[in-house]
């Protein structure tokens, strides 16, 4: 296998075939900036940075795509958690500690409540704090839970070949391919890493990266010191590729631009998005240092960056606070949030449960995810184990129920058989 190093690669960002036809940029940051083609045709753009601002895309509500937010509420509220309780000492903690977190939480009933609601998470067992105190109630992991933690593991280690590239990729798209490693940590659900993945996995791989620093006291970082060249090709070029395998034709890499029905653009959004739809597609793990913060390519680049980040991610979605806190590492400005909106036929911000979530359209159908994930069946049998504590539940209300009744029955039969005063004395 070839890998390559940090100065073996070099990506030529100002010229790419657009259709039949090859644009080359006279001047980047000149105002107005030059296109000429080959057929010495030149078009004139206003500059960017003035012409992007007085645009106005309107936010437009996707009930599908919200809805699949909507219905992923109940595992999130459960993985959360879980979390918490494993997060503990011993991976349990008293009862009355999780309550006193229920609003952090964001529990809407009392933790025994909830407990009760999912008897297929955690037991309630009765233990002290304190030496020489009363017993109190604790809460820890169930056996059903510790076998799809152990099922878990396996899963994630079956795949650990994905979760190197990803890393690889997320690294690779960097600059100077260097990411906080804390920041990595704080991403780890997003794309699937094992919790003590710094521990657990980086270091099986030191032909890939270097870790620099203690992680958890804010300056340590991981760095990517050599790469498969796989690595370096994006979602986008791949589909391009195949598509070219398939058709014998060659496909340029182009993104899908699909629209929510009643849509409607402006004129002037219409002519900017078709001119900009037509410039080349610049690769998120090219070198873009030498690309104007304020020009067309670099927001050529960063919509790519955002497509790649989340295709990368298990769920083709991530909140965008989340995505800020890597500014810095992808060169994206402060206000990247708009591109999810001047760009509404790649993504979608949906605004549900008051959080900004950046969403890709093309992984979803309706409110289904088709995009799918290896690491996606580890939420399904999640939700597989949430089914079935419920059913649990409901076997056990039936059967109560059923008991009050029976007792009642009981009740009103030795009702009948007792015998009035009158009839006794008769």
């Amino acid at each position: 296998m070839r890998f390559f190093n940090r100065s073996s690669i070099s990506c030529n960002l100002m010229s790419s075939r657009v259709g039949a036809r090859q644009w080359d940029w006279i001047s980047a940051r000149s105002s107005p900036s030059l296109l000429v083609d080959v057929d010495h045709r030149v078009r004139v753009w206003t500059q960017f940075a003035v012409s992007i601002s007085s645009l106005k895309v309107v936010w437009r509500k996707d009930h599908d795509l919200d809805e699949a937010i909507e219905n992923d509420k109940e595992w999130r509220l459960c993985t959360k958690v879980v979390k918490e309780v494993l997060n503990e000492p011993g991976q349990v903690i008293p009862l009355r500690y999780l309550e006193k977190r229920r609003e952090r939480l964001r529990l809407q009933v009392k933790v025994k409540t909830f407990l009760s609601k999912y008897p297929g998470l955690f037991d309630i067992y009765l233990d002290r704090i304190k030496p020489k105190t009363e017993p109190v109630p604790f809460v820890r992991a169930s056996d059903r839970l510790c076998r799809f933690l152990d099922e878990e593991k396996h899963i994630k280690a079956e795949n650990e070949h994905l979760l190197v590239a990803k890393l690889c990729k997320l690294l690779l798209m960097s600059r100077d391919r260097v990411v906080s490693a804390d920041k990595l940590v704080h991403v780890k659900r997003e794309f699937g890493f094992p919790d003590d993945f710094l521990c657990s996995m980086v270091p099986k791989y030191p032909q890939f990266f270097r870790l620099v620093g203690s992680p958890g006291e804010g300056k340590s970082f991981l760095e990517l010191v050599s790469w498969n060249p796989d690595f370096s090709q994006s979602v986008i070029e791949q589909r391009a590729e195949e598509e070219s395998r398939l058709t014998g034709i060659r496909v340029r890499p182009a993104f899908n631009v699909k629209l929510p029905k009643g849509f409607f653009l402006r004129k002037e959004m219409r002519e900017w998005t078709r001119d900009w739809m037509e410039l080349p597609y610049i690769s998120p793990y090219a070198d873009a240092s030498q690309l104007d913060q304020a020009s067309p390519e670099m927001e050529k680049r960063t919509v790519g960056l955002f497509h790649e980040l989340l295709s990368l991610s298990i769920l083709k979605r991530m909140p965008v606070p989340i995505l800020g806190k890597f500014s810095e590492e992808y060169r994206f400005s402060n206000a990247f949030a708009g591109v999810f909106t001047r760009h509404s036929g790649i993504f979608y911000m949906s605004l549900k449960g008051g959080i900004k979530t950046a969403m890709l359209r093309e992984a979803y159908r309706s409110s289904e995810l088709v995009g799918r994930d290896p690491l996606l069946v580890i939420k399904d049998k999640f939700i597989e184990l949430l089914a079935e504590g419920r059913l649990e539940r409901a076997e056990q209300l039936k059967l109560r129920k059923e008991a009050i009744q029976k007792d009642m029955e009981m009740a009103a039969i030795k009702n009948l058989e007792i015998p009035s005063d009158g009839q006794e004395d008769g």
